[in-house]
């Protein structure tokens, strides 16, 4: 069995390209996918609030006066938290938050993904996606013919003459076939691919 997905071009759809079912016709499995999401956003999470504690701060080795006799408190260290320059009282610390992803999972739920994006016709196959010139201008108008406003673009390879040409439109992004993020593909809403994407996504994922 096989699906088919048609192939758009300026003007409409006039071909289609036969793709394998267990890649783009996958029922979509929302638990799966909920939790390789959580787990890839949390690794990608930095927790920089740090704060010094007693045992971090510099110094403070040495008894700054005898237990008895002195008159003065019993202090054990320069670097107690009630004197100045002393580390902080339950500070915060750097946290790991980062979680394990199961390749497998992840392979089936980037799988229920493009097929969910198949079935919502959310993913748009175009023969090759580049412009003669980097110009903002001529890809806002080829966009605009394809009828994409919100869309992240998947290219076989990095082109910088497309790269320059949608850096600085809104809402529409470019990533490399080696940089796709299950993350990515469910915050745009269209998600563009050539024909030479969607067989290299065919022969990864089967």
């Amino acid at each position: 069995m096989s699906t088919k997905l048609a192939i758009m071009q300026s003007g409409g759809a006039n071909s289609s390209m036969s793709v394998a079912d267990e890649v783009f016709a996958v029922p979509f499995n929302e638990g799966l996918v909920h939790e390789v999401v959580t787990a890839l956003m949390a690794n990608r999470r930095a927790d920089t609030s740090m704060q010094k504690n007693r045992s971090t701060r510099r110094g403070g080795g040495a008894k700054p006066w005898r237990q008895k006799g002195t008159g003065r408190a019993r202090a054990g260290s320069i670097r107690s938290p009630l004197w100045r320059g002393g580390g902080a009282t339950f500070g915060n610390q750097k946290a790991d938050h980062s979680k394990k992803i199961n390749k497998k999972a992840q392979r089936v739920a980037l799988k229920a993904v493009f097929s969910e994006l198949v079935r919502q016709d959310r993913l748009v196959v175009v023969d090759e996606f580049a412009v003669d010139e980097p110009k903002t201008k001529l890809m806002k108008a080829y966009l605009a013919e394809l009828g994409l406003s919100n869309a992240l673009i998947i290219s076989e390879a990095f082109d910088e003459k497309t790269y320059l040409s949608v850096r600085n439109i809104p809402y529409i992004d470019m990533i490399t076939f080696d940089e796709i993020y299950l993350v990515s593909l469910i915050v745009y809403e269209k998600v563009v691919v050539t024909k030479a994407v969607v067989k290299m996504i065919e022969e990864w994922l089967s």
